[in-house]
């Protein structure tokens, strides 16, 4: 019985651990290798509040427990 009740605390640890939220210039970074290996040359990507989020649409990515968000814009060539 204690044999279950640790590998089931050590699943929920482990549920927890990846769940976490990731440091915004981290997931930016992710985001910004997957738009330059779809070729895109001008862009911009940009951590703001959401506070300070005026379309919705151009969110990609959402980081510090939610409290930011990463927006990004194609700029014109």
């Amino acid at each position: 019985m204690i044999r279950l009740a640790v590998a089931v605390l050590a699943s929920l640890v482990g549920t927890v651990a990846l769940a976490a939220p990731k440091p915004c210039e981290e997931l930016k970074a992710e985001i910004e290798a997957n738009i330059q290996a779809k070729g895109v040359a001008s862009y911009t990507l940009e951590i703001v509040p959401n506070s300070e989020v005026s379309d919705p649409n151009m969110v990609v990515g959402s980081c510090e427990n939610s409290t930011k968000k990463i927006i990004y814009q194609k700029n014109d060539d």
